[in-house]
């Protein structure tokens, strides 16, 4: 598959996104913690001044506010880091918005190790795991920019709390902007017959990227884009399971509690297969050039390779 290089990272179309749908919804506002220019949800707040809210280095503050704000029935966006969300915010999230099932939107930047540059403060790697864990909490992550615009719109369209995960640099594009994105699904990349490779935001790409390299070696490998992380797509995985015989799912993230451990857990009850997951082996990253990192901690296209051939190895002893 050939990809297009990206002209913007997922931020700022969501962003940009968010913006166009000020016009078309009077009533929703945006909060942000001092880094508008980051998330650019500055460009939203130039546009619409009195619906913007800059709450500054306060994200326990900025949180609990748009709780109240939401409380009245009006629909709250929440930006900044995600490593500031879903740790400095949390009880404010939990008790204050997830609790009473409220319509309020993060957009979360620099998930992972796509803040690879601003180092271990900065880096988001444990985010999913904590969110995905809150009752009422729904979890998004696309890819490149068509994705997020699309995502934008699914998030305000879906009742309660969303988090949406967003990269930090532009990447590649996969999708065209006609694709139809919907809570719970996901999309087929890459149709194979061998072993399913699942995977999301920037580490899709590197899947992508495996999936023409084990072509290469006789391989075919089926590639799902889980853009939906809460609730993910059971049946698309079931039936991808169930054609190749064998699971790889690789993610910008800790591997525990992640949406491998999700997965895997849920296979085990439901299709046992052949199963392994990569992510950050219980480790903070560093500070570093992003496909450097990435390489060293075992994300990147030649650890998928390698731990799709030895879960083929496994595969063929059964």
């Amino acid at each position: 598959m050939q990809l297009e290089k990206a002209k913007k990272p997922t931020r700022r179309a969501f962003a940009e996104r968010m913006k166009e749908y000020g016009s078309i919804d009077g009533d929703f506002v945006v909060f942000e913690a001092d880094i508008g220019y980051s998330t650019y949800s500055h460009l939203f707040g130039d546009a619409f001044p009195k619906r913007y809210f800059n709450m500054g280095i306060a994200e326990q503050n900025e949180a609990a506010s748009a709780a109240g704000m939401a409380s009245d029935g009006r629909t709250v966006v929440v930006c900044t880091y995600g490593v500031f969300l879903s740790m400095r915010a949390l009880e404010m999230i939990r008790s204050f918005i997830c609790y009473p099932n409220l319509n309020v939107k993060f957009l979360a930047s620099h998930g992972g190790l796509t803040a690879a540059i601003d180092g271990v403060t900065h880096q988001a790697t444990e985010d999913i795991a904590i969110l995905t864990t809150l009752p009422n909490m729904k979890v998004f992550c696309p890819a490149d920019s068509h994705a997020a615009r699309s995502v934008f719109d699914l998030a305000m369209g879906t009742p309660g709390p969303v988090y949406t995960r967003l990269m930090r640099d532009p990447l590649f594009e996969v999708y065209s902007g006609s694709e139809t994105f919907k809570c719970g699904g996901s999309h087929c990349l890459r149709e194979g017959k061998n072993i399913t490779i699942v995977s999301y935001g920037d580490i899709l790409f590197q899947a992508l990227e495996a999936a023409e390299s084990l072509a290469a070696r006789g391989v075919e490998a089926e590639v799902l884009d889980m853009y939906s992380l809460k609730p993910f797509d059971a049946d698309g995985v079931l039936a991808s399971a169930r054609k190749t015989g064998a699971v790889l799912v690789a993610e910008n993230h800790q591997r525990r509690n992640g949406l491998g451990y999700e997965i895997a857990a849920w296979l085990l009850k439901n299709c046992p297969v052949p199963f392994d997951n990569l992510g950050l082996d219980d480790t903070f990253a560093e500070s570093g050039d992003y496909p450097r990192v990435i390489q060293k901690y075992g994300i990147s296209c030649s650890t998928i390779v390698s731990r799709a051939l030895q879960l083929l190895e496994r595969k063929e002893t059964l």
